[in-house]
């Protein structure tokens, strides 16, 4: 009986060990020549998984850009043919987000570009009670969020500066400064009520209050969309104001401190920028570098059921050639563990904008955009976070 047991021990062993050591890769879609970027995948109640882009000739200037989506069933090892998920007509579609919330109503959030500009964006979301089954979910609901920041936006901005910016490298009489025109831009209303775009995942906190991590290309900063009753009004928290950061990804730590990760679209050193909150994500301390690179370039945070924390980002100073999963065991202090998703030495392809989620079972799921030789796709792979190390 000893031998038997020890026998199959040997013979289990090796299998999960295996099975904690690969990482599995698909195309949603095959390669093709239109432009697709920016998804965001979700699991849904029943197992599967959802995700989303958007495609079309280009990006904020292409009228023709829509989100599309596809569904992977449960247990499934090819994704549903390709269905249009969110079309405003004659204007760009981008960036859309896809969130499942403590109701199981789906959201996507989603930005139509006005005018050819980032800044001028309408903030759209649409939500579904009906989508576990084939094709697109039906949807039941649909408008826009507009953000109202106060007087405190332009306050904030100008204080963070104050601490941020001890000289301006450069200055000329003809040019104001950057800090002067991003201040002076903070003051006006209309400015600071549009343009606040979605990347990255919302975080729900353990009573119920819900943070839609949003930026804005007009002002180089950040701010959070707040709710307190499951999405039917939202406020804006004061910015995370920085040197150019953008995209945050929301994590929390078990003593309730919230922290943000940000792309960096300031000057060098390209380093990821961090902020923190101590109040439940309604102000955020000035954004400052961390020692991890950014090639300006958009990341994703998760915190996982036993508390540690995995990181997919561009590694990289220069150039979306490689993306990397990091893993911390001490919530953000140190990523002792680092392994590559994907690496093109002779930067021949491209690896960016990763979509991050823990499913039940535990296993990691991520969505990324691919391109290689002119053509591009979304990929999807799987992994347990013990891979990473």
């Amino acid at each position: 009986m000893k031998v038997i047991i020890t026998l199959l021990i040997g013979m289990y062993l090796p299998i999960q060990l295996q099975a904690q050591s690969e990482i599995q890769h698909n195309h949603i879609f095959p390669l093709q020549g239109k432009h697709v970027h920016s998804s965001s995948i979700v699991e849904c109640p029943n197992g599967d998984l959802l995700a989303c882009w958007f495609h079309g000739s280009g990006e904020r200037t292409a009228d023709d850009v829509v989100v599309q989506g596809a569904r992977l069933k449960k247990d499934s090892q090819k994704w549903s043919p390709v269905f249009l998920m969110a079309d405003t007509p004659r204007f760009p579609d981008c960036n859309p987000v896809l969130f499942v919330d403590q109701k199981e109503r789906l959201w996507l959030f989603w930005i139509a570009v006005r005018a050819s500009a980032w800044e001028q964006s309408i903030l759209k979301y649409r939500t579904s009670t009906d989508y576990q089954r084939p094709g697109a979910p039906k949807w039941n609901w649909q408008d826009i969020i507009l953000l109202k920041p106060g007087d405190t936006f332009a306050e904030t901005i100008e204080a963070a500066f104050k601490e941020l910016i001890t000289e301006e490298p450069m200055w000329a009489e003809y040019a104001p400064l950057y800090s002067t025109m991003i201040i002076e831009a903070a003051k006006d209303k209309a400015k600071r009520q549009t343009g606040w775009m979605t990347r990255t995942h919302p975080t729900v906190l353990p009573g119920g209050r819900i943070l839609l991590p949003l930026y804005s290309d007009g002002y180089n900063v950040c701010l959070v969309a707040i709710s307190d009753d499951d999405g039917q009004h939202w406020r804006a928290s004061k910015p995370i104001v920085g040197l150019g950061p953008i995209q945050p990804s929301i994590v929390r730590k078990k003593d309730g401190t919230l922290v943000a990760y940000m792309r960096d679209s300031g000057n060098a050193p390209h380093l990821v920028l961090t902020s923190t909150s101590s109040d439940d994500g309604e102000s955020w301390s000035p954004a400052i570098d961390t020692n991890i690179p950014n090639p300006g370039s958009s990341l994703e945070a998760i915190a996982l059921k036993d508390g540690r924390w995995v990181m997919v980002f561009n590694d990289t100073e220069d150039g979306r050639h490689r993306l990397a999963a990091a893993l911390s065991d001490d919530e953000g202090k140190t990523w002792k563990w680092k392994r590559y998703i994907g690496r093109s030495d002779n930067r021949q392809k491209s690896f960016g904008y990763p979509s991050l989620i823990q499913a039940e079972d535990g296993m990691l799921h991520l969505t990324y955009s691919y391109k290689e030789q002119g053509q591009a796709t979304i990929c999807h792979c799987m992994f347990r976070a013990d891979w990473i190390k």
